[in-house]
């Protein structure tokens, strides 16, 4: 599993075994990218699940300025700092370009950030999906985490496909029965 774009192209990211981590594949990566485009520039991202960082490192990698990284497994999160670290080095970033939290991400969205982030990556454990999904969203409209502008993009496995209240649904990429996850891109409703 590599960096599949931007100035840190290349640049392979460990993983460690734990359960519920899927890393998002390097070609499904490069897909929602591409398909983002300029989008992430100079943008402040959240990395929910991040479990090996992929979605927010790629993002750094291809222009974001800054990605929070929330992990709760310790074991874990030490792997994302190593990944953290060689892909900063390698896109010339600076350590302050990045920060992880080792919580849980639904103790972490009960409270309000200083700023809301500007693209937000959700990707739980497939098997906690049914059980979070609605107190995530719900959460993180309340508590401030987007702005009008934000861009939520949530994998989810093919078939899934209800809008969560207060959200709208801006576009999907994948199809059901290909095998693949799908990608949800929401914004907040107006």
């Amino acid at each position: 599993m590599r960096i599949s774009g931007g100035k840190a192209r290349g640049i392979p990211l460990r993983s460690r075994k734990a359960q519920g981590l899927r890393p998002a594949t390097e070609a499904n990566r490069e897909r929602l990218f591409s398909s983002i485009g300029d989008q992430v520039l100079q943008t402040r991202i959240l990395d929910l699940f991040a479990g090996t960082g992929s979605y927010g490192l790629e993002g750094l990698s291809r222009g974001a300025s800054h990605a929070t990284f929330v992990e709760k497994n310790r074991k874990v999160s030490q792997v994302l700092c190593e990944n953290i670290a060689v892909v900063l080095k390698s896109a010339c970033l600076p350590t302050s370009a990045a920060k992880v939290i080792v919580r849980d991400v639904l103790n972490l969205l009960k409270s309000v950030p200083a700023n809301p982030f500007d693209l937000i990556f959700l990707d739980p454990p497939y098997f906690e999906l049914n059980d979070l999904k609605g107190q995530l969203f719900d959460r993180l409209l309340k508590n401030k985490f987007v702005h009008s502008d934000s861009l939520l993009i949530h994998e989810c496995p093919a078939g899934e496909s209800e809008s969560p209240e207060g959200w709208q649904l801006v576009r999907t990429l994948g199809k059901a029965g290909k095998g693949s996850p799908i990608f949800h891109l929401f914004q907040k409703s107006n």
